[in-house]
Order: structure tokens, then sequence, then C-alpha cells
């Protein structure tokens, strides 16, 4: 039986969208970034079908570093939120993950630890983004520290993060890029800087490693575009269908708050999906879901397990009628406009209840 909510997922497209990376940055390795459950994806799923093709993956936790090793994944894994105490970095050395070392607590860990060089880290410059990382004032010398903790496996990578590089008219991306070159010059370690803008936008980011996240998933990361106009192909679609189908008379009010005013007669659709599932609370009216592949308008407030959207000229349209809140045809970069918020949440904030599908099984 095909559940009321489910969401495609078209893994071939992965394969797509990390050529689009291998020709952006063709000298580049790849760190594919499979943080958040893949995106909403699924972290193993994810994994598993990029494990011949990425030369290493990212994720922001621990926990999410061991589910990987135990699914069998043996490719190189950088923690980027690192870890905050000893017993984080024992789960670390046993797995054979590497933190991003951030801040001086992490390194008098490091330092305190005896023993053969079995750590790789990615020491964090903090070029701009003011979240995670050592001020360029103070790296040369962490480095040299680091360099003399016995247990850090050498040369250290170096990586730092954009802040801004979604928006390509801010000088900002460029200043950070020369921080960061000015401040690791002559310093031995491989470097990574670029992000997916940064990869899409940014060459002079473009180093040892880029670290494509937001763009494998085929999601555009600049306001205002789509993936697809960028040359990707998106993973996910979501879906539900019709289970009630109604006229409403002018006069009458949908849903909660009584929102929405009927001003002449209305056929009206209940789609078996709402903020239970993950479509966003905050729609306004007006967004479009497509209905049989024909666009139909948001009416009434979303609710928990179900929406209502505007059917007239859709005479034919009946309970199990199929439902798309984004896919082909409409992308989750529109929704995420109508919903005032970017589309990582919106695939990010898919729940459990929602089946993941993938295509062609």
């Amino acid at each position: 039986m095909t559940p009321a909510a489910y969401a495609m997922l078209d893994l071939d497209a992965l394969a797509h969208n990390l050529a689009k990376v291998r020709r952006c940055a063709p000298d580049s390795k790849v760190m594919a970034v499979i943080k958040a459950n893949g995106y909403g994806h699924g972290l193993v799923r994810i994994a598993q079908a990029l494990y011949d093709a990425a030369d290493g993956f990212a994720v922001a936790r621990v926990d999410e570093g061991v589910r990987l090793r135990k699914a069998g994944i043996t490719n190189r894994i950088a923690v980027l939120e690192g870890f905050t105490c000893s017993e984080e970095l024992d789960v670390l050395l046993q797995c054979q993950l590497e933190p991003v070392v951030h801040s001086f607590a992490q390194l008098d860990i490091l330092a305190s630890r005896t023993g053969p060089a079995l750590c790789a880290i990615w020491l964090k410059l903090d070029t701009g983004m003011n979240r995670l990382g050592f001020k360029a004032k103070d790296f040369n010398a962490v480095y040299q520290h680091a360099n003399g903790c016995a247990i850090i496996k050498k040369p250290i990578n170096l990586m730092t993060h954009l802040a801004n590089a979604d928006d390509k008219k801010d000088p900002m991306t460029l200043r950070q890029i020369q921080l960061f070159n000015e401040t690791v010059a002559g310093l031995a370690g491989e470097r990574g800087i670029a992000n997916s803008a940064g990869i899409l936008a940014w060459p002079q980011a473009l180093a040892d490693w880029v670290r494509p996240g937001v763009m494998l998933y085929g999601i555009s990361p600049f306001p205002g575009s789509t993936g697809v106009e960028l040359g990707l192909k998106p993973l996910m679609s979501l879906h539900s269908r019709l289970i009630a189908v109604k006229q409403i008379e002018r006069g009458d009010t949908v849903g909660y708050g009584a929102a929405w005013l009927c001003e002449k007669a209305t056929t009206l659709g209940v789609v078996a999906i709402g903020y239970g599932d993950g479509y966003p609370r905050y729609a306004r009216m007006g967004t479009p879901v497509l209905v049989n592949g024909k666009r139909a308008p948001l009416i009434g407030r979303v609710s928990m397990d179900m929406l209502t959207v505007d059917l007239s000229g859709q005479a034919d349209a009946k309970p199990g009628d199929a439902v798309t809140l984004w896919g082909d045809g409409l992308a989750v970069e529109e929704i995420a406009e109508c919903a005032g918020t970017i589309p990582y949440t919106l695939v990010c904030g898919i729940t459990p209840r929602v089946q993941l599908v993938e295509a062609g099984s």
C-alpha cells in the first residue's frame, strides 16, 4: 500500500551532481557533506550511494560518524563539530574519525595523550564566520602546538568556512579566502575552504579539498535560483494524495483560525500532509502544490496532518488523486520562498512518518 505521505529519492541524481562538483573543482578532492541525516535523505543511504565516488565524508557530530562506521563505510570521515571531552576523543580514535579542532580545550585534551600518531585532525581557522575556529592572530602558535602533540598525525589538515558565499556580490568571501591563504602560507598540510556556494561561484576558494553539501542534493545554495537552473538534479520529491474533495460556498471559512474566507463557490481539496510530516507550517496562502500535475494554491492554514487547496478548474479531481508538494515542475526552492525559509530546512525537516522511497525500488 502506498503511504499517504512519502518522499521519492532519485539516487541517480547524486552521481550527476557529484560530476558537477568535479567539473567545477577538477583538481580538488571531494568531501561530501552528509550531516543532518544526509540533509534529510538518509545518512547511511547517501553514504552508500557515494561510497565509491566521494573521497571522503563530513558529518556534524561523533554519533553520525559512528553510525557510518557501523554500516561499513570505510571512507575518510571528518567530524565538523569535533569533540568536547576525552570520552568522545576515545570514540573518534576507535572509529578512525577525523575531528575538526577549533578550541584550546580540544588542544589540551589532545596534548594530554601519549602514544602513536593515530588522530588525523582538521585545524580550523576562523576567517569571519565567528562560530568555530581559531583567530588568525593565534593560528601559527596553535598550529605549532598541535604539531607538537604526539597523538596527532602529520601533516595537519587546514580548513575554514565561508560565511556569505551565497551572495556573489559580497566581497567578504574574497577577504576570507585571502586571510586564510595568508595565515596558512608556509604551513604543511592539505587545505579545504569551499562549500557548495564556494564551489559554484568562487574559484578562488578551490583548494586541495572541497566540501559540497546542498548542491549534492540538487538544491541551489543561492537565493532566487533553483538547482535545475544550475545544472543540478534534485534528489527528493515530496508527495501525498487528496483524501477529500468538497464544495464550499461564498462566506465559508477554511481551517484553523478561519484564516481563509471564501469569496465565491469553490471546490476545496484536502491533502493528507501537514507540519507533522515536515511540510512548512508557515507556508503562505497561495503556495502552490501540484494536483494531477496541475498547480493548485494553498488555502487556509497548514495543520498537523492536512492542508487544503483550491481545486477550481479541476472538475475531475477526486479523493486518491496524486499531489506533489515539491518535485518535478515545482522546485523546493519555490516552496521555501513561499514559507519564508530556505530549502535546507524543508528537506532536513521531513519527519519519520514520511516514508522515503527510492526511485525504481
